[in-house]
């Protein structure tokens, strides 16, 4: 049997829809390819739409002590890609609630206007290390990672720093 060639999209749903549409389309930098009072569909490449936002009414607000979605992630192709997107949201007055070093990759975690949680991240590892290091024994003292402070990241970034000085599992956090 095969298996998908790809994960093609997410639907939310909420009672605040003017707020998330405007909120997923500043995130991601996206546009609405079809958009009214109902549902929009947004996207950001060359996928019709990435993220749906469909308006329903009397909706009771999410708690997080609900089963349901964690979180979902978007990977970024370069560490500056990353950091321009941290520092483009701040300027907005949107922080991310979590910056870490997961091993595999660097990441850092946000909240739109429903509570959904977003990740932004760069890969860190090729799929072969990224995989040996998830067999091996830092991964499984530690399964979630390191937290991280992303100004000084950034900091040491512009100082010259390299990607492996930067994106390193085993000084993350110093």
């Amino acid at each position: 049997m095969a298996s998908p060639i790809k994960f093609a999209h997410i639907v939310l749903k909420t009672t605040r829809y003017p707020e998330m549409v405007s909120w997923w389309k500043d995130f991601l930098q996206g546009e609405a390819r079809h958009e009214n009072d109902f549902i929009a569909f947004i996207s950001y490449d060359d996928e019709h739409h990435r993220i749906a936002i469909a308006h329903i009414p009397n909706l009771e607000h999410q708690t997080p002590k609900r089963d349901g979605v964690e979180h979902f992630a978007f990977t970024y192709a370069s560490l500056d890609d990353l950091f321009d997107q941290y520092e483009r949201m701040k300027a907005k007055g949107v922080s991310p609630y979590w910056t870490i070093n997961h091993g595999m990759t660097l990441s850092a975690y946000y909240r739109d206007p429903d509570g959904n949680q977003v990740e932004t991240q760069v890969d860190s590892m090729t799929m072969d290390e990224a995989d040996a290091f998830m067999a091996g024994p830092l991964f499984a003292a530690n399964p979630i990672g390191i937290d991280v402070d992303f100004e000084a990241l950034i900091a040491r970034h512009r100082a010259g720093a390299s990607f492996a000085e930067i994106t390193d599992y085993a000084t993350a956090g110093k």
